[in-house]
């Protein structure tokens, strides 16, 4: 994820305790185990730069994990990993996270790109008859190539194309930063106030709320900036309080499965209500 922060750092409302591990949710529906296997056999890939041979050969395999698995060109030969599940009634929402990682040498980008990645692939295998459909989609080349130092021209690839094909969302969920072991989500400032709302109270009920605090942080430009900009109410979930971003430290040992379970149920939770 090579997103810029624009308005400053996190400004903490409470205080949390030295302790940061996210709690274990009290419930019990989503998949956090097959969820680290997934983001373990990324890492394992090594480094995913877009367009790579890695970077293709998992999106082969995350187009035959989500259901009604297909690709979606991008521009430079690259593509973007969409799957559905069918709602009960007219509308949908989109849920997005980018599978492919900043081209810097032996970055294998645990938690950027792989646990959102993660977290997104078993959502979609695991729901059953939302209330509205959900359109999982997987963004190719959201890191801006090496070597350039404009990332709102050359970063946002994927997601730029997929806001033009799901314009019409009744809502876009990111996952970006969330899988590092001292987990604290605070509302990114891009991201649309009723939605986080909305996330807040799915995190009281499954008992995450120490994962999504009563506090804000600065402005990012992300995979949910192009969704807003063609008129989609859209959420930033990232943790960019991270001390290993664009950092080969962004290993296995920066991540953790109970953060993912904290997630994994908390936006589960949030896209029935949505």
């Amino acid at each position: 994820m090579a997103a810029l922060l624009l308005l400053g750092l996190v400004l903490v409302a409470t205080g949390d305790g030295e302790d940061q591990r996210p709690a274990r949710p009290k419930v019990d529906r989503f998949d956090s185990a097959a969820a680290w296997r997934l983001l373990e056999y990324q890492v394992e890939l090594g480094p995913r730069p877009a367009g790579s041979e890695p970077s293709r050969r998992l999106a082969r395999r995350l187009r035959r994990l989500l259901p009604r698995g297909r690709f979606q060109e991008v521009p430079g030969g690259l593509r973007n990993v969409i799957g559905t599940v069918r709602g009960r009634e007219r509308g949908y929402v989109v849920v997005g996270a980018h599978y492919d990682t900043k081209d810097i040498p032996g970055f294998v980008g645990a938690n950027d790109g792989a646990s959102g990645t993660a977290i997104l692939t078993v959502l979609a295998r695991t729901m059953t008859r939302p209330r509205h459909t959900i359109h999982f989609v997987l963004f190719d080349g959201e890191e801006s190539p090496r070597g350039s130092d404009d990332f709102l021209a050359d970063g946002l690839r994927g997601s730029k194309v997929a806001a033009r094909r799901f314009r019409d969302a009744r809502a876009m969920v990111l996952l970006d930063f969330v899988g590092d072991k001292r987990l604290r989500i605070p509302r990114e400032a891009n991201s649309n106030p009723r939605l986080w709302r909305k996330l807040r109270a799915a995190a009281r009920e499954v008992g995450a709320r120490g994962t999504f605090p009563d506090a804000s942080a600065g402005a990012i430009l992300d995979d949910h900036i192009p969704f807003q900009r063609v008129g989609v109410p859209a959420i930033d979930l990232i943790d960019f309080d991270f001390p290993c971003f664009h950092r080969t430290c962004d290993d296995l040992s920066a991540v953790s499965e109970r953060s993912l379970d904290a997630v994994g149920e908390t936006v589960r939770r949030m896209l029935a209500s949505l």
